[in-house]
């Protein structure tokens, strides 16, 4: 793998609109610390409105520019994981935040002891119109807060609670190493996080049986340490929620974001009712693949190999631009210049973050990390994390930095409306069964890795959550236990499982962002219906969609979906996506009856 140094300036990413470098970030970071000294000197006058606002807006400005420091030094991190120099800057930046937080909890403190009434007035006032969401939040949320001297306490030991993420993520990136994998040819690779994807949608069935084993059998070496790291987490959700006066972590989140439990309800029980749609997906694949048995697997196996061509990082753009022109002249235009001024970082390197994301602070671009290995593969990882950073664009370009930051459980909508308008549009250009057989393929495996999987997922959690906060067993073996049994249940009788299979809940790292990973699930179904009405030409589909994702946090979770074209708390939503999963399967088992009769 290439050193960082190796790889040309137009694939890495310019973070000058950060800062203009390093020497930059230092002094401006000298700079800053004069902002919060100033706001600490507002303690105690916040009953004054005009003292109040001001107040206000130094923190608002504080707060943009210290997120751009943290975004900039954390993407360098990123960059190179055992880059010492930016793990100090970003220690040292860090532990000031550390230390300047209590004393400024007094904020959130004071404005909590107003008396609603004040509150209703004070987001009624012009003068607040930034921050009339934040005021009436604050009404929300009283009986959710603590006194201002607990507040400061709770705020002065924030050191010390949290960091199983940072902690998982350097065991991820750095420290664990894998057994190299054989192919059918005995012939050994390498094995790492960048490369497994393409190992494991191989066509050579030892190469994924040998790729899946290594891979999970590495992190089985250290199932003592993540799961007590795991354990860690647990408890922390279990301490905040108590804290809070919240029943469980589970609500607390449910909180957080304003959505109904009934729509994670609902999305569960929609799953497990349709189960029976992805194991005759899982005896599809048995059969087009050849094999007497289907193992775990095989299941992201390719049901055609004609795609195997390579796809550049311009020619994957390029594609993905086609796909997503229905959505706008302005939408493409944003999107060739992130291409041009470098917003994008493209290639893996040595000590790279893993796989994919989107980031960025307000005031300036987002930014995308890939790690590109020219797949069909990485066209799709290229248009879901470009739909991220066109939701961020169009947020921060629309909103004030205190309502521009769009709530978790809306996250993962525009980014997989990008992937279901550039499924289809593949599949509507393919030209024999072969290629028709590939994108069907997809649709289906896309449904089945964002839906069906991480609802599993999303119930191991919950199990693991629940358990915990009910004094149950969450010790290693149990979590392997807790997370085989559902992999029996969703993958069902007639798949060979894995005994390696148990420790893969210990690599999944949105786990440590509790009960994120069941709003990939909501997303796609999401995404499913407003892609609908986007393809069908409905009135003003797209003006709709874009004004979701101009709109941040100005509403609630599901009411911006709504407004965008997915109504979650119709069951039908729910009900309409399976069919389209119906629909899939009817085309894939017609093609294959169609090649069969071919190849005859």
């Amino acid at each position: 793998m290439l050193k960082r140094s190796e790889i040309e300036e137009k694939y890495k990413w310019d973070l000058t609109d950060y800062f203009s470098n390093d020497e930059d970030w230092k002094n401006q970071f000298e700079n800053v610390k004069k902002l919060y000294d100033k706001l600490e000197k507002y303690e105690g006058l916040l009953n004054d409105d005009n003292k109040l606002l001001e107040c206000l807006n130094l923190e608002k400005n504080a707060s943009e520019i210290t997120n751009r420091f943290y975004v900039y030094i954390s993407l360098k991190v990123k960059e190179d994981g055992k880059n010492n120099y930016y793990q100090n800057l970003s220690n040292k930046l860090i532990k000031y935040l550390d230390e300047v937080s209590p004393k400024l909890s007094y904020i959130s403190s004071e404005i909590n002891e107003f008396s609603s009434e004040r509150l209703i007035k004070l987001s009624k006032d012009k003068r607040f119109e930034d921050y009339d969401l934040m005021l009436k939040d604050v009404i929300r949320n009283k009986p959710h807060m603590l006194s201002k001297q607990e507040e400061k306490l709770l705020a002065m030991v924030g050191e010390c609670i949290g960091g199983e993420s940072e902690i998982f993520d350097m065991i991820d990136a750095v420290d664990i190493k894998f057994e190299d994998v054989t192919n059918s040819k005995g012939e050994k690779l390498p094995l790492n996080n960048a490369n497994y994807s393409a190992y494991i949608l191989s066509s050579d069935a030892k190469l994924r049986e040998t790729a899946f084993k290594n891979l999970n059998g590495g992190y089985g070496k250290l199932n003592y340490t993540i799961s007590t790291i795991y354990n860690n987490n647990l408890k922390k959700d279990s301490a905040l929620a108590k804290v809070r006066n919240f029943n469980s972590s589970f609500e607390q989140s449910l909180f957080g974001e304003e959505v109904d439990k009934s729509v994670y309800e609902t999305l569960v029980s929609q799953v497990n009712k349709n189960r029976g749609l992805f194991h005759t997906y899982f005896e599809h694949k048995r059969k087009a693949l050849g094999l007497s048995v289907f193992h775990n697997y095989d299941v992201n196996a390719k049901l055609s190999v004609k795609n195997n061509q390579e796809y550049s990082y311009d020619k994957a753009f390029d594609i993905v631009c086609d796909a997503l022109k229905v959505l706008g002249d302005d939408y493409i235009e944003v999107l060739k210049r992130a291409k041009k001024e470098r917003w994008i970082d493209v290639l893996p390197n040595e000590n790279k973050d893993t796989g994919a994301f989107s980031w960025g602070a307000y005031g300036a671009h987002p930014v995308v990390m890939l790690n590109h290995e020219n797949t069909i593969n990485s066209v799709f990882t290229l248009a879901h994390e470009l739909g991220h950073m066109m939701h961020s664009y169009y947020s921060n370009n629309n909103l004030p930095s205190t309502k521009a930051g769009y709530e978790i459980f809306v996250a993962e909508v525009a980014s997989t409306v990008n992937e279901m308008l550039l499924a289809r549009k593949m599949l509507n250009n393919a030209k024999t069964n072969e290629e028709k057989l590939y994108y069907i393929d997809y649709l289906m495996n896309m449904f089945y890795s964002t839906v069906y999987r991480q609802t599993m997922f999303a119930e191991f959690e919950y199990n693991a959550h629940f358990a915990y906060e009910n004094g149950d067993d969450t010790t290693t073996e149990a979590l392997n236990k807790m997370y085989m049994d559902l992999c029996k249940k969703y993958f069902g009788e007639n798949v060979e499982l894995s005994d390696e299979l148990k420790y893969e809940w210990s690599r999944i790292p949105h786990f440590y962002n509790s009960f994120y990973v069941y709003k990939y699930a909501t997303g796609l179904i999401s995404a499913l219906a407003i892609s609908n009405k986007i393809l069908n030409g409905e009135k003003d589909a797209i003006k709709n969609y874009k004004e979701f994702l101009k709109s941040g946090s100005t509403k609630k979770p599901v009411e911006l979906l709504k407004l965008a074209g997915a109504d979650l708390t119709d069951e039908a939503t729910f009900e309409n996506a399976f069919s389209f999963v119906k629909r899939i399967l009817d085309t894939i088992k017609k093609v294959l009856d169609e090649s069969c009769t071919l190849n005859r």
